[in-house]
């Protein structure tokens, strides 16, 4: 069932456009790019004040401006990423590097739904446990770069 699915993703016309068109591919990539960009680009510098520099930030202040861009950055990337992911759908899934990929991506977004499940989210943690989970944001959202980078080599 599964098999079937991907083939009629790789099989539509939006899958065809994408493999077919002169521009199209390109900008989704850099979409992508660009997702990816916002999403670690805002996330590092929130990780890095939960594990404890800055301390004269704000936490709270610096989530209200850089929380807004990661989620914007994670809706881009993975809209972007589905187009990329559609033009061979079907070698990509079977790959073992990739389901880590989305393992890595699932980890991420799980750490962060969990920090921030209570809305006074940065008062409710102790600091070790905020330093944890500062820590394995960025390792999660690193190893989806360096995982997602190394797709393009296989």
């Amino acid at each position: 069932m599964l098999i079937e699915a991907l083939t009629a993703l790789h099989d539509s016309a939006l899958a065809s456009g994408l493999r077919h068109g002169r521009w199209v591919y390109p900008i989704a990539n850099t979409g992508h790019i660009v997702g990816i960009a916002l999403l670690f680009g805002s996330i590092v510098p929130l990780d890095l004040r939960l594990a404890g520099a800055w301390p004269g930030i704000p936490r709270d202040a610096l989530a209200r401006v850089l929380v807004p861009v990661a989620i914007t950055g994670l809706i881009l990337a993975i809209l972007t990423g589905f187009l990329l992911f559609s033009v061979q759908p079907v070698k990509y899934a079977g790959t073992a590097l990739f389901q880590v990929k989305m393992a890595l991506v699932l980890c991420g977004a799980v750490n962060a739904l969990l920090l921030r499940r209570r809305a006074n989210w940065a008062a409710s943690w102790s600091a070790a446990r905020l330093r944890v989970a500062g820590i394995l944001s960025s390792a999660f959202w690193l190893a989806t770069l360096v995982s997602g980078r190394m797709l393009g080599y296989i």
